[in-house]
């Protein structure tokens, strides 16, 4: 059988255990054909690679594809470096480009920088900046928002609204005036404001999706699961995939609950309606449940105390979103339907309480689901066995975690003790689990996994910003971090048989890198590059 591409004078990694490396790849209809040289027929492309080093697609667990392309194409794009004074510049310029009250929409700011913003000075610094326009800026965990004095008035919050539901409308502490920063599911009364004057086209969510899969691309991404999807971008994924341009593998996660987007529909009715947008390279296999918030704003839940302050006092946990049995009603109804959870955990009292209602699940006999536990910095020690005990496999986001922003908000609200131990990925992968990469992109500002695969073997920074190692007795080899990266994520999203490895008979998707990982310092490996990216057995990135 001729094939119809062979990649000669190659290093071929393939992730593999049964033959890691090659120097040959062939190729036919879109399937890895050999890791051997095969018969050529006249319209076999051969391509020499002069020893260049070639990997699997790589395969990220966790996106927000579809907010990244959104905010790439059509928002303020604010980096978490910036201060109170280049915040407000920021939208200063944005907003002198605007009718008199169209809204400002952007982010994302640091979320250190919420003691500066909770006061109602900060809230009119804003609305002299914008011109007295609707202003959503959201944070650095995309799940808090600092708005205007307009977009308050357009949602209707006044010092007489309640806080809603799993959310908190920050407020003076002598007036109760709304101070303009809004945590959690408060955030969607503004969202749902901001939708009544501005939405966007079906060919605007497509133009999202691509620009965000051309990005993806260019970091050497060929498969990914966005972790909370709309009907809008389940339609746009179809409308790409119907007219041949969806070029990966995506599984979407449809939102059970939603604390932040402000979606609709989404639970059951979002369920019915889903599969309808199923295509070759689309499924949306997946539910997505919000199962507490995030530490630095004292949403996340903890099984021990957060450290006291004058709004929470000595006492306070955090919380789920919904009880246990809510949560095993979901996971069970999900397994009837044939599909998967990943559900949102970032303290480890939410870890635990997904944990228990997996296990009760399984023991009713629903072996086939996926069950992930998303994020999951922080796993009571008790835990950290249960994972591949339950086969859960754990989504975890080294861009989020490695010394900076996120980390040190953590620190100012944790014992410090706590607060640096956070992911303990050694300990996951000794005890037998499937652990999965994600980028979380947007909520980190690039999806490049090499940034992610740096900070899991060094445990530091990979930009060299921040100093020091967050808990580096948890970091792990080189090795491990890529399959982490490509089939981990591949197996934890039920796409383990078709990418992830070049394995014969799967799918065709592989890089070829500006240089060898395995010949790099652990220090430089977020400088690889991607020089090529093929899906499916043709090329969609080639660097210039």
């Amino acid at each position: 059988m001729a094939a119809d591409l062979i990649l000669t004078n190659a290093t071929v990694y393939t992730v593999d255990p049964t033959r890691p490396w090659a120097s040959a790849l062939a190729v036919k209809d879109g399937r890895v054909l050999s890791l051997e040289e095969v018969e050529r027929g006249p319209k076999t492309e051969v391509l020499d690679l002069g020893g260049a080093f070639v990997l699997p697609g790589l395969v990220d667990v966790h996106t927000h594809h579809a907010f990244a392309g959104r905010a790439a194409l059509f928002e303020l794009e604010l980096g978490t470096e910036a201060d109170f004074d280049r915040l407000l510049a920021a939208v200063r310029e944005r907003a002198a480009g605007l009718g008199p009250d169209e809204w400002v929409i952007g982010g994302a700011w640091a979320s250190t920088l919420v003691a500066r913003l909770s006061d109602r000075a900060a809230r009119h610094a804003l609305d002299e900046a914008a011109g007295g326009r609707p202003v959503t800026l959201a944070d650095d965990s995309r799940h808090n928002r600092w708005v205007s004095s307009r977009a308050l008035e357009l949602a209707g919050i006044t010092a007489a609204t309640a806080d809603p539901a799993g959310g908190e409308i920050g407020r003076d502490p002598a007036t109760g005036e709304p101070t303009g920063v809004l945590l959690e599911a408060a955030g969607v009364l503004v969202e749902h404001a901001l939708r009544e004057t501005r939405k966007l086209t079906e060919e605007q969510h497509a133009a999202a999706s691509r620009h965000a899969i051309g990005v993806l691309h260019s970091y050497g991404v060929t498969a990914f699961q966005d972790a909370g999807v709309s009907v809008d971008i389940l339609r746009a994924l179809k409308s790409l995939d119907d007219a041949g341009e969806l070029d990966a593998w995506v599984v979407s996660s449809l939102l059970i609950n939603d604390p932040i987007f402000g979606f609709d529909p989404i639970g059951a009715p979002l369920l019915e309606v889903a599969g309808r947008y199923r295509t070759e390279h689309h499924r949306p296999d997946f539910v997505k449940i919000f199962l507490d918030g995030v530490p630095p704003t004292r949403t996340a839940a903890f099984l021990e105390p957060y450290l006291p302050d004058e709004v929470h006092g000595g006492c306070h946990h955090g919380a789920t979103t919904m009880p246990g049995e809510e949560l095993e009603g979901w996971l069970r109804t999900a397994a009837e339907a044939g599909l998967s959870a990943k559900v949102h955990c970032t303290g480890d009292a939410s870890v635990r309480a997904t944990l228990d209602a997996v296990e009760k699940v399984r023991s009713e006999g629903y072996t086939e689901a996926r069950f992930q536990v998303a994020h999951g910095q922080f796993v009571h020690p008790d835990d950290v066995p249960r994972f591949a005990a339950l086969d859960v496999s754990a989504d975890i986001s080294p861009f989020l975690w490695v010394p900076g922003v996120i980390p040190s908000a953590i620190a100012t609200v944790l014992p410090g003790d706590r607060a640096a131990r956070m992911q303990p990925n050694r300990s996951l992968l000794d005890s037998g689990a499937l652990v999965a990469g994600g980028s979380d992109w947007p909520v980190s500002e690039s999806p490049n996994a090499w940034e992610g695969i740096q900070g899991l073997v060094t445990r530091r920074d990979p930009a060299g910003v921040h100093p020091g190692a967050l808990w580096p007795e948890q970091a792990i080899s080189l090795p491990e971090a890529i399959e982490v990266f490509t089939l981990g994520s591949a197996r934890a999203m039920g796409l383990g048989d078709v990418t992830g490895s070049l394995s014969p008979g799967k799918s065709a998707d592989f890089l070829v890198l500006d240089r060898d990982p395995f010949r790099t310092s652990p220090a430089e490996l977020a400088r690889t590059e991607v020089t090529e990216t093929w899906f499916a057995g043709h090329r969609v990135f080639r660097r210039d």
